[in-house]
């Protein structure tokens, strides 16, 4: 079976693709696609050829005419998308995507509108998790009222991608602006919770079962917040959210509950509809979830994997690779390596 993955920047923003491929690698043939001959991980080794992909502003057809394109010149026979940007085209044309040939495993697109950051509080209420308060915005002026109802530091949020914590107003504004440029409105603005935070990643099976989850407890990020050393926890309370998540919504795929936990409380931050790039991890500790996201594309029967070993140490660390720049050139002209 050949899979396609996506999202194979390994730098100080890495994404979910390289873990993927180092779970997937002994048991399937990889392909990579890629929007950027610059991402590493279409130089490391581990896919078996690569492929510039169309960006997905440009609208389906553009990505159809091209994965048909790789379908007749490898024979694809399922994608793993992994990038926020790419994942609202695969969803809203799954079936379209899926008569070419190519499985899927991903959420309704009801499901993907509910967990936007500004329906996470009527989400919360039905999880019985706490959501942390939140206004939703379109003004300067709606800006600084909400900033005198909550104390900075306060999040700068897009309602899909992007968020900044501001230390003042001219900080807040300064973030609303930058996000409301790249993404339009509306711009959340949330109060921020002091606590652990605790990440979740998980696979449903669409049918409302968790077939898989660790959980994780970040020890130390980089300046944009990403995870460098962690410890894999067994939180009840997460744990018995991700099963009623799954179970109330039926998603099907991987997602990852960003929590806060406060004392006895609990607070849901944010819902990604994909993998982190902390997955491998996962792998690592005999927890594989991209081999059950490809198990559940094939029809297999999963036995749930919801124990894991605790106090096991996650460590990033950066590794360099040397290649020739004809590959680069290559990938660059022909759009495929």
């Amino acid at each position: 079976m050949k899979i396609a993955i996506s999202g194979l920047n390994n730098t100080d923003n890495p994404a979910p693709g390289i873990p993927l491929a180092k779970s997937l690698k002994d048991s399937y043939e990889l392909v990579g696609f890629s929007y950027d001959p610059n991402e590493p991980g279409v130089y490391q080794g581990m896919t078996i050829k690569n492929y510039l992909m169309p960006f997905p502003s440009l609208g389906f057809e553009e990505l159809k005419t091209r994965l048909e394109y790789i379908k007749n010149d490898i024979g694809i026979d399922a994608i793993i998308p992994n990038l926020d940007a790419e994942l609202p085209l695969y969803i809203k044309y799954q079936k379209e995507i899926e008569d070419i040939g190519i499985k899927l495993c991903l959420p309704s697109e009801e499901n993907f509108e509910l967990r936007n950051k500004n329906k996470l509080d009527k989400l919360s209420k039905t999880l019985g998790i706490t959501y942390p308060k939140t206004f939703e915005i379109s003004s300067i002026e709606e800006l600084k009222k909400v900033s005198e109802e909550l104390e900075f530091p306060l999040m700068i949020k897009g309602n899909y991608y992007k968020a900044y914590m501001a230390y003042n107003l001219e900080s807040a504004i300064e973030n609303f602006y930058k996000i409301s440029n790249e993404w339009g409105f509306p711009i959340l603005v949330q109060e921020v919770v002091k606590g652990e935070e605790v990440n979740l990643v998980g696979v449903g099976d669409g049918n409302g079962e968790l077939k898989g989850a660790v959980s994780i407890k970040k020890l130390t990020t980089t300046e944009i917040g990403k995870i460098w050393t962690g410890l894999t926890i067994q939180n009840e309370k997460i744990m018995s959210i991700a099963k009623e998540f799954v179970k109330q919504t039926g998603w099907k795929g991987p997602f990852e509950l960003e929590c806060i936990v406060s004392m006895n409380s609990v607070y849901l931050i944010e819902i990604n509809p994909r993998f982190p790039a902390w997955t491998y991890f996962a792998t690592a500790i005999g927890v594989n979830l991209p081999k059950m996201v490809v198990e559940i594309m094939e029809g297999k029967d999963i036995e749930p994997i919801l124990e894991y070993p605790q106090n096991k140490m996650y460590v990033r660390y950066v590794e360099e690779l040397v290649t020739d720049f004809t590959d680069f050139m290559k990938l660059l002209s022909t759009k495929e390596l």
